[in-house]
């Protein structure tokens, strides 16, 4: 009589992980409660719950105004908003039932300061405030490991576009400053290239601020406008625009160089102002891609909170198109969590021990595991 033997069946292994992400345009911490799995090499994602936390008027003047802060009431304000955090994913779990089923937290913090010539970046948020008032484990300071190796520290969202979106070639990222990502880079090489582009959003909401309105919706205020040749020259001629990559922008260039650059040329027309920054952005965007386009008809996937401007979007599709780029806008949950989702699939790179920084993207000597890591969890 013969043996019967079960058949063993091997099961990925789940990570349920709660990524966070504060961009520069000051809208809101992102929350995104997440599956990831790997199976054989291959990474699957699953959102579960997603939340936009917004930030009220006085947080946003505080983390606006950070850089000028002594050094003592900086690392006040960085504790104090790791423990904001914390009450804020404790929120978030009690609103969705989430009690004893998060594993991980991976927190992105909010960047104010960000000079990685002098290798220094910083982003505010103490990732042991966060996982002492959650009681969960935390990841967070996920660019410092880069920048002291000679990177730029930015971006390091094409480690997840690489491993979650390996058929999409093209990236763009329209955040409170516009990223642009490539895999296969110029001459059709195997590697992700991608680096910052220009300010976007932030530079957008501050003008949208001189109309009394907290942002452009749908773009309509810039599509009554028209361009300003002459303050387009003078954008398109600032010298980031002319600097190889790897390359990354502090969120200063924004506010205390471009946008004070047509505050002075407007002359309180906010119309004008919008439509000419908008046709920045284009500008800027399509010679980017021009710059990493391995030829042939591409797609970009485009995500962020500038995909909700309208009248943005268009104009990047008219200068793309010229150059083979169909520009793809996914559903909302993506275009507005996909650096959430990213965040936590780097915590679970960094949990596991794995390279979660590439240096073809920033520059560094090598590859990196980027990410401090917190013992919320008592053992």
């Amino acid at each position: 009589m013969g043996k019967s033997f079960a058949r063993l069946t091997f099961v990925p292994m789940v990570y349920k992980i709660i990524g966070l992400m504060s961009g520069s345009s000051l809208d809101g911490l992102d929350i995104a409660y997440v599956h990831l799995q790997e199976n054989a090499g291959k990474w699957e994602y699953q959102f579960i719950h997603t939340a936009c936390h917004p930030y009220s008027a006085p947080w946003r003047e505080r983390l606006a105004g950070a850089p000028g802060l002594t050094a003592s009431d900086y690392l006040l304000l960085h504790v104090e908003y790791g423990h904001w955090l914390g009450d804020q994913v404790l929120k978030f779990i009690a609103d969705h039932d989430l009690a004893y089923q998060v594993q991980l937290i991976v927190s992105h913090g909010h960047t104010s300061f960000h000079q990685p010539a002098r290798r220094m970046t910083a982003q505010l948020g103490d990732g042991a405030a966060l996982a002492a008032s959650t009681g969960i484990n935390v990841v967070s300071d996920l660019r410092a490991m880069d920048v002291a190796l000679g990177g730029q520290g930015a971006p390091i969202v094409p480690v997840g576009e690489k491993l979650l979106f390996g058929g999409t070639e093209l990236f763009l990222n329209l955040g409170g400053i516009a990223n642009v990502s490539s895999h296969g880079g110029h001459a059709g090489e195997a590697l992700f290239t991608a680096f910052d582009v220009c300010p976007a959003n932030r530079v957008l909401n501050l003008l949208s601020a001189e109309a009394g309105r907290a942002y452009d919706q749908g773009g309509s205020l810039a599509a009554t406008g028209r361009v300003d040749r002459a303050l387009l020259e003078r954008l398109n001629a600032l010298p980031y625009y002319a600097m190889g990559y790897p390359k990354s922008l502090d969120n200063a260039f924004g506010t205390d160089t471009v946008y004070p650059m047509i505050r002075d040329a407007m002359r309180g027309n906010v119309a004008d102002a919008l439509c000419t920054y908008v046709e920045h952005i284009a500008v800027q965007v399509s010679g980017a891609v021009a710059c990493l386009k391995s030829g042939g008809e591409s797609r970009m996937l485009v995500t962020g909170g500038g995909v909700h401007n309208h009248f943005l979007v268009d104009r990047l599709r008219g200068h793309l198109l010229p150059l083979g780029v169909t520009l793809i806008v996914p559903d909302a949950v993506l275009a507005d969590y996909k650096e959430a989702l990213v965040m936590a699939l780097i915590g679970v790179l960094r949990w596991r021990e794995e390279n979660n920084v590439l240096a073809s993207v920033t520059g560094a000597r090598r590859n990196s595991i980027g990410g401090a890591v917190w013992m919320g969890q008592e053992v």
